[in-house]
């Protein structure tokens, strides 16, 4: 087991599993789940983090980069833009599972 620290770097580097319906029937079918991660990680942290949270077993992790789109803000401000981001789809290996949803 990692030490705190180190546990408390995974946790923020993860930062919300995006639920879509593309996503979920990727998890159901490809056994893919794709999160939303820090701007600065990077693909082996990426799947030291999801290894060590969740308990399975990682077989490849795919990163990209999302741009700001740009927004209308209002007529006195003109344009604004959304803040980019980056998105991990992380493959697990076969038997494995994340329970995305949670219920009750």
């Amino acid at each position: 087991m990692p030490n705190y620290d180190v546990m408390n770097r995974y946790r923020s580097l993860i930062v919300a599993p995006i639920v879509t319906e593309k996503s979920l029937s990727e998890a159901e079918t490809l056994n893919k789940y794709t999160f939303r991660v820090l701007i600065d990680a990077n693909k082996i942290e990426v799947r030291a983090a999801i290894e060590t949270i969740f308990n399975v077993r990682v077989t490849a992790v795919n990163t990209m980069n999302v741009i700001g789109k740009a927004r209308r803000r209002s007529f006195k401000y003109r344009q604004g833009k959304t803040a980019r981001w980056k998105k991990a789809i992380v493959t697990l290996a076969p038997g494995y599972r994340i329970d995305v949803v949670e219920t009750g």
